[in-house]
């Protein structure tokens, strides 16, 4: 489970060496709310949480010991990352010291063919990570002061689409926390669900075992059997190598 959820610590913490950038010297603390873990746990799997730290060349050598990647939520990405300047109401807290590591994921993943679910930021690294590019900043999408587990808008999902075959839906409820969605598709990913406002909301790589993108927070609307299969997914699909679940 690679989490970008951190939290700015301007306290200093390591001394000034070859090789440390600024940021290594105060460095962020991790703020991954649980629920992602516990979610996986329900599931049958097994959660190991990979900060973003940075070091990109360790992608690899991490997955060779996981079966499946989970990409949480978080912050804005650098859109910087994706060749644009940076929008006026970009969100706070952005790290493209972390973007690039969690790119190297999703990117290292892909050449694996690791089973990946990547959940709300996660899928607009995903996307990125393939040359896609993303809306700095759309409305309308965050719930307040609605409950995270209170569904507050729809989204249809095509017909025969993997997230079909998961949820036996058409038509799922969904909560909605996200500043930033897709724009141009990056390459290999198709759309597989939409927003009543046209908004991407659910994106896989037909060629891949089980690359699967949702833009809404499935980890904590897993009271609901339809968004519990779509974790429940990811780890079957890590537990079963030879599982297709596209056609």
């Amino acid at each position: 489970m690679l989490t970008h959820e951190l939290r700015e610590d301007t306290g200093a913490a390591w001394a000034p060496a070859p090789g440390r950038s600024e940021r290594d010297l105060a460095p962020p603390r991790l703020n991954l709310r649980l629920t992602y873990v516990h979610a996986v746990q329900e599931a049958g799997g097994i959660s190991v949480v990979l900060p973003a730290h940075g070091f990109g060349d360790d992608a690899h050598h991490l997955l060779d010991r996981l079966d499946g990647l989970l990409v949480s939520g978080g912050p804005d990405l650098d859109p910087a990352t994706y060749g644009q300047e940076r929008h006026p109401l970009l969100g706070p807290n952005v790290d493209r010291a972390a973007d690039e590591y969690e790119l190297r994921m999703h990117q290292a993943a892909r050449e694996r063919d690791l089973p990946v679910l990547a959940i709300c930021r996660g899928m607009q690294a995903m996307n990125v990570s393939r040359g896609g590019t993303l809306h700095q900043h759309i409305v309308n999408h965050r719930q307040t002061p609605v409950a995270p587990h209170e569904p507050t808008h729809a989204v249809t999902v095509d017909a025969g689409s993997p997230l079909h075959r998961i949820t036996s839906r058409r038509r799922l409820a969904v909560n909605t926390f996200h500043h930033q969605a897709i724009d141009r598709l990056g390459a290999g990913l198709e759309v597989i669900a939409h927003a009543p406002d046209g908004t991407i909301e659910a994106v896989h790589d037909p060629s891949a075992r089980f690359h699967v993108g949702v833009q809404w927070h499935a980890e904590v609307l897993t009271h609901r059997p339809e968004h519990a299969m779509v974790m429940r997914a990811l780890v079957d699909a890590a537990a079963r190598p030879g599982l297709a679940l596209v056609a």
